[in-house]
């Protein structure tokens, strides 16, 4: 039991599963953001442009409700398609988001990559070491005689 224990400490301590926990939350509150984004801006804005209908409430009744004497005895059965139809905006704008972080994030990439090309690049074109002007081979030979001398 204590391995197990120390197995999953060291599983949820990787900095990878911290990163993905901190990436279902803030997409947990993204989606929040979105939901009501398509259902208090969008669906009513469209729902304007089609003549003033609520499309959250918009239904195809499959079976009307029965009722006798007032009360509701079998339940309408209808599909939702004002709700489906919210949904799929809110799945699209979702998909769109991730999208341009995805495409962003590879553009960054590249450009790190790029540059880190053009700095190998650089490096190798450049000489290791000056070649040594006439002064100094003249000083290196001095030093050189100097120290035999000693």
């Amino acid at each position: 039991m204590k391995k197990i224990a120390k197995e999953f400490r060291d599983f949820i301590t990787r900095g990878n599963v911290l990163d993905m926990a901190v990436g279902v939350i803030i997409g947990g509150a993204f989606g929040k953001i979105t939901t009501s984004l398509v259902n208090d801006v969008f669906m009513p804005f469209i729902g304007w442009i089609f003549g003033d209908i609520d499309l959250s409430q918009l239904n195809i009744i499959l079976s009307p409700a029965v009722t006798e004497n007032g009360e509701v005895v079998k339940e309408a059965v209808t599909l939702g398609i004002g709700t489906f139809i919210a949904t799929i905006i809110d799945f699209l704008l979702v998909a769109l988001c991730i999208f341009l972080v995805v495409k962003a994030f590879n553009k960054a990439r590249a450009l790190s990559e790029k540059r880190k090309k053009e700095a190998e690049a650089e490096a190798e074109a450049a000489p290791a070491e000056p070649e040594p002007t006439k002064e100094e081979l003249l000083l290196a030979e001095i030093r050189d005689l100097l120290k035999e001398k000693k």
